[in-house]
């Protein structure tokens, strides 16, 4: 339990310096993702989800978790 507390916390970490450090650059990012069609932005999350997996299982081979 303590490591999805940990997940959690580093995800709203990194999401909220993304709002603080570049606003108007995560509205051009949701401009852009209104512009695409509904399945490339469910492949981008599909890519994101796997993207993390791997990161998460590196971090595990390395001892990390």
């Amino acid at each position: 339990m303590s490591f999805v507390l940990l997940a959690l916390g580093l995800v709203l970490i990194v999401e909220g310096l993304a709002y603080a450090l570049a606003p108007s650059l995560v509205e051009r990012m949701l401009e852009i993702l209104r512009s695409l069609p509904a399945s490339a932005v469910r492949q981008v999350g599909l890519l994101t989800i796997v993207s993390g997996l791997i990161l998460v299982w590196i971090a595990f081979q390395l001892g990390i978790g």
